[in-house]
C-alpha cells in the first residue's frame, strides 16, 4: 500500500527559484520507494543550479519526473500510467535492477530515459534531466540494443496492425533519414520537410551520434535493418 507509508512521494525538499537574471532551470519530481532512495537523488540535484526540484503540492507542473526504484513492479507500472496522463511532464526511470523483457511495458508507459542506480552520478542524473526537457530519449547501450531488436522484430512480424511501434527515432527523423535513402540531399530534405538545413544537419547528427554510427549512410543502413524506417 502507498498510503502512510513514504513511498513512491514526490520529495518536500524544494530549491528555491532562479535569482532574477539566470537562466529558466528545469522543474524535476522526485518519486522514490523509499526516504533513503528519494534523499540520495535530490541530495545530487540540489547542488546543481540548472535545476529546480519542485514539492509534493506542484509535483504536476515540473517539466521532468523521475522515478528511483529498486525494480519494477506492479505498483511502478500504476505510478508510471499516472505520470503518463500529465502531457506536461517526461518521466526518467532510475532502477536497480531491471530485466529487458521490462523495456516495452515501460517505454509504453511514457518513459523517456533509464538510468541504473549503480551508474547515477551527480552528472548522469543532470544528463538525463536535461535530455529529457529537450526532448531526447536516454538509454543504457546494451537496452537500446535490445529495444532495436524487439523493434525490428515487431515490425518484420507486422504484429502491430494499427502502426504503433517503440522507435528510437522521432517522427521528423524517421522522415528525413528515409528521404536520405531515397537519394535527396540537405537541400531538398530541407525543402520537401519546410525545415531549415541547419535544422536537416542538427537532426541527422544527432541520429548518427545518438546511436553511435558513422555517417548518413550508416545511420539509412542501420534504421533499415531494424525496420525503423
Amino acid at each position: 500500500m502507498i498510503a502512510n507509508t513514504p513511498r513512491l512521494t514526490a520529495p518536500a525538499p524544494v530549491t528555491p527559484p532562479a535569482p532574477a537574471g539566470r537562466p529558466h532551470r528545469v522543474t524535476v519530481a522526485v518519486y522514490a520507494q523509499d526516504l533513503v532512495l528519494r534523499i540520495g537523488v535530490v541530495h545530487q540535484l540540489r547542488q546543481r543550479p540548472e535545476v529546480e526540484l519542485v514539492a509534493d503540492a506542484e509535483a504536476d507542473r515540473a517539466r521532468t519526473s523521475l522515478v528511483v526504484v529498486d525494480a519494477v513492479d506492479d505498483e511502478v507500472m500504476a505510478l508510471l500510467q499516472r505520470l503518463q496522463r500529465n502531457a506536461a511532464t517526461r518521466t526518467g526511470l532510475v532502477v536497480g535492477t531491471f530485466e529487458s523483457a521490462a523495456l516495452q511495458r515501460v517505454i509504453e508507459c511514457g518513459v523517456a530515459a533509464v538510468l541504473r542506480r549503480t551508474e547515477a552520478d551527480q552528472d548522469r542524473l543532470l544528463h538525463l534531466v536535461l535530455a529529457m526537457a529537450n526532448g531526447e530519449g536516454v538509454l543504457p547501450g546494451d537496452l537500446l540494443g535490445k529495444l532495436l531488436t524487439h523493434v525490428g522484430s515487431l515490425q518484420r512480424s507486422a504484429l502491430d496492425p494499427r502502426g504503433l511501434s517503440l522507435s528510437t527515432l522521432t517522427a521528423r527523423e524517421a522522415d528525413m533519414l528515409r528521404l536520405v535513402s531515397e537519394g535527396f540531399d540537405t537541400s531538398e530534405i530541407a525543402e520537401k520537410t519546410a525545415y531549415s538545413e541547419r535544422t536537416v544537419k542538427n537532426v541527422l547528427h544527432e541520429v548518427t551520434t545518438r546511436l553511435q554510427l558513422r555517417n548518413r549512410a550508416h545511420a539509412v543502413g542501420y534504421a533499415l535493418r531494424n525496420g525503423l524506417i
